[in-house]
């Protein structure tokens, strides 16, 4: 590596100064650089010596007033109450602090680029608001700069001006007064800010203006972009011989003009007339021709993960390395795949890719829900996330406890008032009912998140500091809020985000150890053997978008104002002194085009691909696929501790099987095993749907509540009768419905909106169902309703060449005789249906058959084979009520060969049986083992469909 540029600092201030350094100050942009020069000096000198001052820029500025900074919300405040003091006296009407606030941060960031450059406020903001004064007012400007001020105030100057515009030129007008109050608030209060520290030291106005004077050197180490009042004050100190400067740069960019990366120190020296105190730069860019590694990965994220394979291969602990973030964001993924490398961050972890602000954040989701809509019900996701938040510390029993209730009641809202959490947040969900509570409620929230952090065994400096800086914001706010009108819940909410979310917290480690971690403009003065930049995409590599301002890039540019291009220059600038030191470069970027990344590489990558003698190796990210073959496919063999529990289950202890049960075989017999045999349930969830199986048991129970009163009696009793049960149908169903969900239902009013969807759909069809009785038949009569305990039937078959007997059972929804209107009486086994379930087949094969195309079928005919055996009843019709389809099909089975009615009926009957004994032998058969079919319908809902998805992908991937 290339002597790198704090030790050539070191060795000049060595040969300058020699063993005294006792007055002079070191000062640089920022903290990190000053323990590196603090090591080269040591290693310089190789004695102790009197130390220098080291100072970062800000530090250094500050000891020219003894006033106390202001914070941003200080100022924000501040500048709301004197504008509003100022449209008052105009005679116009104040605004509210919403109104106000999208244009605070603009001008409060405008005041301070003014001041940082110096640019006469009543110029730029008074007389600048209407084309038709700019010959008389900009006389003094090149021609250039009246051209770039016309250019702008051509849009203006059209007749007519709209509202808005016309509120503008006002505000444009106001702002030159609104300035100097603003700046004499902060004085009166003893007050100021940087920018005003900036500006009064160049205009003589600081009140300890000669503060420079105390140090005999001032060193300014490592500095590119200046504003204009650094520029002056540079100038002048070097003027009177007590300022040297020490610039990084390169001739590769420094003496070629089209080289953005050395616009700023070129006019450091070329105009400001800075002297580098290292003399003339040399050209190492230009004459290397290491390889540079350049790795498009797939996706964000994917970064991160092939740096963790290049660390684990190359990292040596014996060189300097450091991870510079062009992407800051990708901070968090970075720390969750890094090997073990000893890290050190300087960028600090921010707030908003933490835990806490995850739960602080639905915090304020919550009481913006209850505030907004004045809802006093809480969506079961939110008690879900809560619950499962690791700041909420909900105990695994009650979270399991809750997750269970909010299943088994379909709980899609929980009422506040039924909340009962036990957690360290026990304010959670306490309604706030006056908007000027709110702070105070999430300071309390903060207090109880310190509180729980601080009763752990190994208390996480990182989350106190976290929750510390943002208890001193609230409580900034809070005294802001306290000086103006009352404001909306929506809009604090929205401001307290924007106020936090700067908020980070160091993450303290040895800056001269291990691997540093930082962004590209931390990495000012600091040079290492290697290093791998993540986030090297054009769009964020330079940025393409600049701060907000109400100062148009002509005007910005006639003033000398930074403008984009100049942010491009500085991350050039950042991005290509790196080339000059290090010896491992390893460059990183999303590959892949998405609604976030063009999958593009930096143009700064490009130039110097080009440009340069540097040899790019291209590397391309590639996903494996990887094709698994039948072989992986889940497969039950019938033997050993499998077999053993069949047998005994089924066999001996005649475990029943049930109609759903053999249709599930048909369907899957990995389904049927992992479900009956191994016992494995699906979990408890909640839908956002309501569940169909819901549905049918709500139709069931109203269904048999109707025809109860009829069962038994000896007499066929008119279907008419049936027209009164019709008034009653929605009182029965919402009672059902609440039996269902495990609550308490008595009106419509009661029920959420999905239970309202299921009361409708409930009412309509167990009316279509009374309807086509009352309209197909004269008269009925109840033999038997849904009952579980007494339809069980054993049915012998063939296990290993020996007889042996399961156990059969059915439930009957329904048994009847009806008169039909030609005064026929049919006996009828019905089972109602409210899915997708048709009377129609196509071959009866195709039904008696492994993914029978008609699974209603089989399960009525074996309802009627059961209850037919266990009654001695003979020529039951089997009929499908099914609610979509019956006005036009009617209930009874039919298909090419025939309707199943009579000697078809009675011939099918016979067929079923020796099918079903087919099946249950197979089921039964030690070399038939438990698999997937892979052919049957894998519909969504499926808890199983984990299980043998993947062995139907695997299948299609042999084939």
């Amino acid at each position: 590596m290339q002597t790198a540029f704090l030790k050539l600092v070191a060795a000049d201030i060595q040969k300058r100064f020699g063993n005294d350094l006792s007055e002079i100050a070191i000062v640089f942009n920022n903290k990190r650089p000053i323990t590196y020069l603090k090591k080269h000096l040591a290693e310089v000198y190789g004695q102790a010596i009197w130390s220098p001052q080291f100072f970062t820029i800000q530090e250094f500025f500050r000891l020219s007033t003894d006033d106390t900074e202001a914070s941003p919300l200080t100022q924000f405040f501040h500048l709301f109450n004197i504008h509003n003091e100022l449209l008052v006296a105009e005679g116009r009407q104040p605004e509210t602090l919403e109104e106000f606030y999208p244009i605070a941060e603009i001008i409060l960031s405008d005041f301070g680029q003014l001041d940082y450059d110096l640019v006469p406020i009543e110029q730029i903001y008074l007389e600048l608001y209407d084309n038709t004064k700019i010959d008389i007012a900009f006389q003094h400007l090149t021609q250039e700069q009246q051209g770039f001020i016309r250019q702008f105030w051509q849009s203006f100057s059209i007749a007519g001006h709209s509202g808005v515009q016309e509120r503008f030129l006002q505000l444009w007008k106001r702002l030159p007064v609104l300035y100097d109050r603003f700046k004499e608030q902060l004085k009166t209060e003893g007050q100021t800010n940087y920018p005003t520290i900036y500006r009064d030291l160049v205009e003589g106005k600081a009140t300890n203006q000669q503060f420079a004077s105390s140090f005999q050197h001032i060193l300014f180490v490592g500095f590119n972009a200046l504003n204009k009042a650094e520029a002056k004050l540079f100038r002048q100190w070097q003027d009177k011989g007590s300022a040297l400067f020490y610039f990084d740069a390169d001739a590769y960019y420094l003496e070629d003009s089209m080289q953005e990366a050395g616009l700023f120190i070129r006019r450091n020296i070329f105009q400001t007339g800075l002297v580098n105190a290292l003399g003339d730069s040399p050209n190492i860019i230009g004459n290397r021709t290491s390889t540079v590694n350049l790795y498009a990965s797939t996706g964000k994220i994917s970064q991160t993960k092939l740096l963790y394979d290049i660390l684990e291969q190359h990292h040596n602990m014996e060189q300097t390395s450091a991870i510079l973030l062009a992407d800051e964001n990708l901070l968090v993924p970075l720390l969750q795949s890094l090997p073990d490398v000893n890290p050190n961050i300087t960028t600090g972890y921010p707030l908003t890719q933490s835990p806490i602000f995850g739960i602080l954040d639905l915090w304020m989701d919550v009481h913006l829900e209850i505030s907004q809509f004045k809802r006093r019900k809480i969506p079961y996701q939110v008690i879900e996330t809560f619950i499962n938040h690791p700041l909420s510390m909900v105990s695994l029993a009650d979270k399991l406890q809750i997750q269970k209730e909010i299943a088994d009641k379909q709980l899609f809202e929980i009422a506040l008032e039924e909340l009962h959490l036990k957690s360290s947040l026990p304010q959670f969900f306490v309604p706030i009912e006056n908007s000027a509570h709110l702070i105070p409620a999430l300071i309390l929230i903060v207090d109880d998140l310190l509180h729980s952090i601080s009763s752990q065994e190994r208390i996480r400096q990182i989350d106190n500091n976290l929750l510390i800086e943002t208890k001193k914001t609230l409580n900034q706010l809070l005294m802001g809020f306290e000086t103006v009108a009352p404001l909306s819940i929506s809009f604090q909410i929205g401001l307290i985000k924007k106020a936090i979310a700067p908020i980070n917290s160091a993450i303290e480690g040895d800056p001269l150890e291990g691997i540093q971690i930082m962004g590209l403009l931390e990495s000012r003065c600091l040079n290492f053997d290697n290093v791998y930049i993540l986030g090297a995409n054009e769009g964020i590599l330079p940025k393409t978008s600049n701060s907000p301002t109400f100062i148009p890039n002509s005007l910005r540019s006639a003033y000398g104002l930074p403008i984009l291009e100049n942010q491009d220059a500085l991350s050039a600038y950042l991005f290509y002194r790196h080339f000059q030191y290090s010896e491992g470069i390893h460059i990183f970027y999303n590959g892949l085009v998405d609604e976030s990344s063009t999958g593009e590489e930096s143009r700064f990558i490009k130039q110097l691909e080009f440009e340069s003698k540097f040899q790019f190796d291209r590397k391309i990210q590639q996903q494996t696929i990887q094709f698994a073959d039948k072989a992986r496919e889940i497969v039950i063999e019938k033997r050993g501790q499998v077999w053993e529990k069949m047998y005994q289950d089924f066999i001996v202890n005649q475990k029943r099987i049930s109609a759903t049960a053999l249709t599930t075989y048909l369907q899957s017999p990995l389904q049927f095993f992992l479900k009956h045999i191994a016992g494995i349930k699906e979990p408890p969830s909640i839908s956002q749907e309501f569940e169909m199986n819901k549905l049918g048991t709500v139709i069931h129970n109203v269904m048999e509540k109707i025809f109860l009163p009829f069962k038994g009696q000896q007499d066929f009793t008119p279907t008419t009768v049936l027209r009164r049960e019709i008034d009653k149908i929605e009182a029965q169903v919402i009672r059902e419905i609440g039996l269902q969900y495990q609550i308490e239902l008595k009106t419509t009013h009661d029920l959420n909106s999905l239970q309202r969807i299921m009361l409708k759909i409930a009412c309509e069809y167990v009316k279509m169902y009374l309807e086509y009785d009352i309209n197909n038949y004269k008269a009925f009569r109840i033999i038997e309703l849904e009952n579980d305990n007494d339809y069980v039937l054993p049915f012998p078959i063939e296990i290993n060449g020996e007889e042996q007997q399961v156990t059969l059972y059915g439930i009957i929804d329904r048994v009847d005789e009806v008169v039909t209107h030609d005064d026929r009486i049919i006996s009828r086994i019905v089972d109602y249906k409210t899915g997708g379930d048709s009377i129609i087949f196509k071959e009866i094969d195709q039904v008696f058959a492994p993914n029978t195309e008609n699974k209603a079928m089989v399960q009525t005919l074996f309802y009627a084979y059961v209850f037919e055996k266990k009654t001695g009843r003979k020529q039951l019709e089997p009929h499908l009520y099914v609610a979509r389809k019956m006005r036009e099909e009617g209930t009874l089975f039919s298909g090419k060969e025939g309707i199943l009615t009579d000697e078809f009926l009675a011939f099918q009957k016979e067929n079923f049986v020796r099918f079903m004994r087919d099946i249950l032998q197979e089921i039964f058969n030690p070399d038939v083992p438990f698999r997937h079919n892979p052919d049957s319908m894998i519909y969504p809902s499926d808890p199983y469909t984990l299980f043998y998805r993947e062995a139907s992908k695997w299948g299609d991937a042999e084939e």
